[in-house]
């Protein structure tokens, strides 16, 4: 296996809630990816997928522990972090008065890439999601669809080594959600190491190499579909995932 990109170890994230007191939210998870590689983060609504990538993308700070990704400190390179990462999410929002080109160039520019090569690399992301139609339109104009496009687009725009999708499909209409996993496998076959958040199984055994099961902030499980298959006599993952966390919440 090739050198590991993301270098997860012993994370934790703690929230104070009035009402529940301390909330582990991730509780001293570990996992490396590495490029060329779908590494999916399968869990519940809650389990704690999007705090552990949002640590990942330095919006939040980890309460203890350690992630590097591409070599770079998450608590204390935060600018490297962010330059070597595109995250994607179905909730990140676009700013609706930009044209598509606009938010290309915006969001290229604030990842630091390189200005004498931005117009090339815009002009060749425009062409590769086919959004050259639209691309003077402001984004509150788009539909749904096309929005989406964008929002790829931006996320992948500066070229980054690694890619990370929280619950991507979610919203989507079934043909968009199918353009969506072909693509992310196309960024796979590029050499990016992905990291792919999903609650829905189909979708992490279609797209994922390997699946880390995460249930209460904790990884209870994580390998291949066949070695899971393997050491559950589970075949579906419905049934692995359910395998494990009845496990862990008679532990």
């Amino acid at each position: 296996m090739s050198q590991s990109t993301v270098v997860v170890s012993d994370l934790v994230k703690v929230f104070f809630d009035e009402a529940r007191g301390e909330v582990r939210a991730v509780d001293g998870i570990g996992f490396e990816c590495h490029p060329g590689e779908i590494f999916g983060l399968l869990g519940a609504n809650g389990a704690g997928k999007t705090t552990t990538l949002r640590m990942l993308a330095t919006i939040l700070q980890p309460t203890s522990g350690r992630a590097s990704l591409m070599g770079h400190e998450v608590g204390t390179e935060p600018e490297d972090v962010r330059r070597n990462l595109g995250f994607y999410s179905a909730s990140t929002a676009l700013y609706p008065r930009l044209s598509a080109r606009e938010t290309l160039e915006f969001f290229a520019r604030i990842n630091g890439y390189p200005e004498d090569r931005l117009a090339a690399r815009v002009a060749a992301v425009v062409e590769r999601f086919g959004i050259g139609e639209y691309v003077q339109a402001r984004v509150e104009k788009l539909s749904q669809g096309m929005k989406q496009k964008v929002s790829i687009a931006r996320t992948v725009v500066h070229d980054p080594p690694v890619l990370v999708f929280d619950e991507p499909t979610v919203g989507l209409d079934v043909l968009n959600a199918i353009e969506m996993q072909k693509v992310i496998g196309e960024f796979r076959d590029e050499g990016k190491t992905i990291i792919f958040s999903t609650h829905i199984m189909s979708e992490a055994e279609k797209l994922c190499d390997r699946i880390a099961i995460i249930h209460r902030g904790r990884i209870h499980a994580c390998g291949t579909l066949a070695s899971l298959r393997e050491a559950t006599g589970c075949h579906y993952l419905e049934d692995i995932f359910v395998h494990y966390v009845r496990r862990a919440e008679a532990a």
